[in-house]
């Protein structure tokens, strides 16, 4: 062969591959100078390719996708954005997919048969596959404290910052650069299998950091409730909160006040009812945050030594059995939660109205839980199907100690006894002298016929003395 050809065809070779590796460095993360994610939105649009990330297919939802590929094929931009992409790209399973669009909400709607437009503070549309929900949100843009009001866009500011109304609508790069933290700013594109990162988000999941997009302060001032999703991302993903984004919570956390009690409800089962309760709660109490939501609960905390009870112990073997339930795929209720996290603040109103006899028990206890769910639903509202259920956990377990005669069959009987029974159970087991109630109850449940009976007998000495048969009185005989 002619040397010339060879080493033309080496030249071609050359740039070949030359080509390719300018084009995959194009492609590739573009990151700051200084290494660190561009919470300003000061960088490019890096694009992570599917050679890069590694997204299967199959962990995608089906559905999801169907909404994507439908406004696709309309001319509208979409993605899968936030959570889905940030657990799958660590190995978890996305609890649900949402997708951010650059049709608006009307748009949205009329697309998809099965929709739903809801929202006044944040427009959604929510398209169902059965009992599946993807929930579809227009890409959103900053606005300022004033009104704005064109083309039915609506953003309102409160002089504090807080948004009260965020239906402002912007591109990709402007959505992106208005949501929280850089780990939820992933846009995946079906069409070519990429992801999108304007902030730094790829990089920060790699290095398990939850860091704030833009100023951390203001961006809590818009919604406080940021504070909370911060200490719940770190919980659930075992990541650290970055210094920067760590720093304003604390003066920052009675803003949380401000939020309506029913969106707080919301937020607290995210929290605590979401298989990670016991790290949500230590990251909680570290940033001066339960005390926001729980403030009778704080101050059973701090009574609780001189008082002899131990509430924490209590509120801590309650979240890990919340936990642990989860875990095994069993269900959990919030009246139970709630029963536990309220029992010492009752307890403690209890007391004082029970002082020097003024009240009996039950009355006195009927009292303590209106006046200390009443104080708690300022925080934090619990509907009334959770509420129920909870005082009659309460008033269970002044009953479970007077258990003689039939009056233990009729209490197992009770729909709400297997919850005031592991109440019972977390209580004693928590330093609480109950004279060995919660064992007595367990050896009852498990005992049958005789052995029942045979408990019973055991119990009434210790309880009740035994009447002592009189003998008849002899007449006397007629004479």
């Amino acid at each position: 062969m002619d040397m010339s050809l060879i080493i033309a065809a080496a030249i071609a070779v050359i740039l070949i591959g030359a080509t390719l590796l300018l084009r995959r460095r194009h492609m590739a993360p573009k990151l700051d100078t200084d290494g660190k994610s561009a919470a300003d939105g000061s960088t490019l649009e890096s694009v992570i390719t599917r050679d890069q990330h590694n997204i299967p297919r199959q962990h995608l939802d089906e559905n999801a996708l169907k909404v994507v590929h439908r406004l696709n094929d309309d001319g509208h931009e979409a993605y899968l954005v936030g959570g889905c992409i940030r657990d799958i790209l660590l190995g978890l399973r996305p609890k649900d997919f949402d997708v951010a669009t650059s049709a608006t909400p009307e748009q949205a709607e009329e697309l998809f048969r099965r929709s739903r437009l809801i929202g006044r503070r944040f427009k959604l549309v929510h398209v169902r596959f059965g009992r599946e929900v993807i929930e579809v949100a227009t890409f959103r843009a900053g606005h300022d404290t004033e009104d704005r009001n064109e083309d039915g866009q609506d953003g309102r500011q409160a002089a504090s910052g807080m948004i009260l109304r965020d239906n402002v609508y912007g591109t990709l790069r402007e959505d992106a650069l208005r949501r929280d933290f850089t780990i939820n700013a992933l846009y995946y594109s079906a069409q070519d299998h990429s992801v999108h990162d304007f902030a730094g988000g790829y990089q920060d999941i790699s290095q398990k950091v939850i860091r704030m997009i833009g100023d951390p302060a203001a961006r809590y001032r818009e919604d406080p409730v940021r504070m909370l999703r911060a200490v719940r991302f770190a919980a659930k993903l075992s990541f650290d909160i970055e210094p920067a984004t760590a720093a304003p919570i604390h003066q920052l956390a009675p803003m949380l006040r401000d939020i309506p009690a029913a969106r707080m409800f919301d937020e607290v089962l995210k929290l605590l009812q979401s298989g990670h309760g016991v790290a949500a709660y230590r990251q909680m109490q570290h940033y001066g945050l339960f005390e926001q939501l729980f403030p009778q609960v704080q101050n059973a905390i701090e009574r609780g030594p001189a008082a002899g009870m131990p509430v924490e112990e209590l509120i801590l073997k309650a979240l890990r059995n919340t936990d642990r339930r989860l875990e095994q795929g069993k269900s959990v209720t919030p009246a139970f939660l709630f029963a536990a996290l309220l029992w010492y603040p009752m307890q403690l109103r209890l007391n004082s109205l029970m002082k020097d006899g003024r009240m009996p028990p039950l009355p006195a206890l009927h009292e303590a839980a209106n006046e200390v769910i009443a104080a708690q639903i300022r925080h934090i509202a619990i509907p009334r199907r959770f509420s129920t259920p909870l005082r009659e956990i309460w008033e269970l377990q002044l009953r479970l100690p007077k258990r003689q005669g039939g009056r233990a069959e009729r209490l197992m009987e009770h729909p709400r006894f297997r919850a005031a029974y592991d109440l019972l159970l977390l209580r004693e087991s928590s330093g609480e002298d109950l004279g060995g109630l919660s064992q007595w109850w367990t050896d009852y449940q498990g005992a049958t016929g005789d052995d029942r009976e045979t408990l019973q007998e055991d119990l009434a000495p210790a309880t009740k003395p035994r009447k002592r048969r009189r003998k008849p009185r002899s007449r006397p005989r007629d004479a």
